[in-house]
């Protein structure tokens, strides 16, 4: 069920609060942090850094020259444009206008990384001691993750007759 067109603007107000979160943190961890320093707060488990990504999700294309800013980046706008354009036009369900609220902001926010800096800013770093570490990644990655699960969601409910 659409969730309608009625207040359509509120889940572009979310998709900017989710960019003005996701910037104040890369701000705050470029301007607090040296490139490639860790600093432990649950010892062993989670921490936070600084790293730059040049790529895409986990590094991908990451010393591919610098083509794939570009590709990334018109991807980052056509998927935004898609799911703001549902959302205005009430096809969405409720959880979906969530999901691309959070995609969008997750998506954009990483755009102003890469038109600004030429690179993604990371930080947030899980890991088991120094025996795995899952790659760096920011809010607006996590953003993105979190919409994507709930796009998968919103796809496993049962229609409604």
């Amino acid at each position: 069920m659409a969730a309608g067109r009625k207040g359509y603007l509120k889940w572009f107000a979310l998709a900017l609060l989710v960019i003005v979160l996701d910037q104040l943190s890369k701000v705050y961890f470029n301007s607090q942090y040296q490139f490639g320093e860790v600093r432990e707060v649950v010892p062993g488990f989670f921490g936070f850094t600084l790293l730059y990504n040049p790529g895409a999700a986990f590094s991908f294309l990451a010393g591919a020259g610098g083509w794939q800013k570009l590709v990334f980046t018109l991807l980052a706008f056509a998927v935004s444009g898609w799911l703001g354009w549902n959302i205005v036009q009430g096809r969405f369900s409720c959880r979906m206008n969530l999901a691309a609220a959070f995609i969008m902001g997750g998506a954009l926010g990483n755009v102003i990384d890469r038109l600004i800096h030429g690179h993604v800013i990371d930080f947030i770093l899980v890991h088991y001691y120094n025996a795995w570490y899952y790659p760096a990644f920011n809010l607006a990655d996590s953003f993105i993750c979190v919409g994507a699960g709930l796009m998968v969601l919103d796809g496993l409910k049962k229609p409604s007759r």
